[in-house]
C-alpha cells in the first residue's frame, strides 16, 4: 500500500515538475514530437517498401508450354508432378482452348483471325502459371520442371528476376538501415535535450541531497517525469501517423503508381507504428531523464 501511495506521489511531482519548468517542458516535448514524428514516417516508408518488394515476388510467374502433342491425360499427370516439387506455390492449368478465348478478348483482329480455326487445329499450347514460395530458389525449380517429359517452353524472365532480387535485397537493406540512423538520432537529441533540463535543475537536486533525500527518491521522480514527456511528446506524432496515413491511403486509393504498388492496409497497420512511437517516446524521455539526473547523485 505504501509503495503505491509513494508511486502515487512521484506521479504527482512529476506532472507538478512540468508545469513549473514549462518553458522547459515544453522544449523537450517539441524535440520529442519532432524527431518522432520522422521516425514515425520512416517506419511508414519502411514498412510499405517492404510491402512492395513482397508482392511483385509474389507476383512472379513461371509460365510453362507443353508440346503440341500433349493430351488432356497427360496435362493432368505432368501438374501432378510438378505439385509435388518442394517450391510450388500454386499451379495453375491454361488450356490452349483457354488461351484462345482470352486472346480473343484481347483484340477484334484476334477474334477474327481465331474464330476460323478450327478446334483440332488450334496451334496454341496448354501452359501451366505457377507461383514459387521462395523466389530466390526459382532457378532450381525451372531446371526441374524442364526435365519433364513433354515441357518444352519455360519462361519466368530469367536474367530480370535475379535482377530484380537483387534490387529488393538492397531496397530492404537501405529502409533498414535509414529506419536506424533515425532511431538512433532520435534517442540522441531527446536525450541530449532533456540532460538540458535536467542541468537547469541541478539545484534542485542539491537541495534535496542536502536535506537527507536517498538517490532513488530523488532519481524516480525525474524518470516519471521523463516518461511523461516522453508520452506528451509522443501524442503529436501518433495523431499525424494515424491521420495523415489514413488520408494518403484514401488520397490515392491504397496504391501508389499502378495497382503493383498496393498500400498497407491502414488497420492494424498504423496502430502498430503509432505503439511503436509511443513506446520509443516512454523509454526514451525515462532513460534520458534518468541518465541525465545520474551525474548530480554522484558524491
Amino acid at each position: 500500500m505504501k509503495l503505491f501511495r509513494m508511486f502515487g506521489r512521484n506521479i504527482r511531482d512529476a506532472f507538478k515538475s512540468v508545469g513549473r519548468n514549462f518553458s522547459l517542458s515544453i522544449a523537450s516535448i517539441s524535440c520529442i514530437s519532432i524527431t518522432l514524428i520522422v521516425v514515425g514516417l520512416s517506419l511508414l516508408i519502411s514498412y510499405n517498401v517492404n510491402n512492395f518488394t513482397e508482392t511483385i515476388k509474389k507476383d512472379v510467374t513461371i509460365v510453362v508450354f507443353l508440346s503440341q502433342d500433349t493430351t488432356e491425360e497427360e496435362l493432368g499427370t505432368i501438374k501432378d508432378e510438378i505439385e509435388k516439387f518442394d517450391n510450388i506455390a500454386s499451379i495453375v492449368v491454361k488450356t490452349k482452348e483457354e488461351a484462345k478465348k482470352e486472346m480473343m478478348l484481347e483484340s477484334e483482329i484476334f477474334e477474327a483471325t481465331m474464330n476460323t480455326w478450327p478446334e483440332e487445329d488450334n496451334p496454341l499450347r496448354d501452359s501451366y502459371l505457377i507461383k514459387v514460395d521462395d523466389i530466390e530458389k526459382i532457378n532450381e525449380t525451372v531446371e526441374l520442371i524442364k526435365k519433364i517429359e513433354k515441357v518444352e517452353v519455360v519462361d519466368y524472365g530469367e536474367g530480370m528476376v535475379e535482377q530484380l532480387i537483387d534490387a529488393f535485397k538492397l531496397v530492404q537493406r537501405i529502409t533498414l538501415v535509414i529506419v536506424i540512423i533515425l532511431i538512433v538520432v532520435t534517442i540522441f537529441l531527446i536525450v541530449n535535450t532533456i540532460k538540458l533540463t535536467i542541468f537547469s535543475r541541478k539545484r534542485e537536486i542539491s537541495i534535496m541531497r542536502l536535506v537527507g533525500a536517498s538517490n532513488l527518491s530523488i532519481k524516480i521522480p525525474f524518470v516519471i517525469e521523463g516518461m511523461l514527456i516522453g508520452t506528451l511528446g509522443s501524442i503529436i506524432p501518433i495523431v499525424v501517423t494515424i491521420y495523415g496515413y489514413v488520408a494518403f491511403y484514401d488520397k490515392f486509393n491504397g496504391q501508389v503508381f499502378s495497382p503493383l504498388f498496393k498500400l498497407v492496409a491502414p488497420e492494424p497497420f498504423i496502430y502498430i507504428v503509432s505503439a511503436i512511437v509511443l513506446v520509443i517516446g516512454i523509454i526514451v524521455g525515462m532513460f534520458g531523464s534518468g541518465r541525465a539526473v545520474r551525474k548530480y547523485l554522484k558524491v
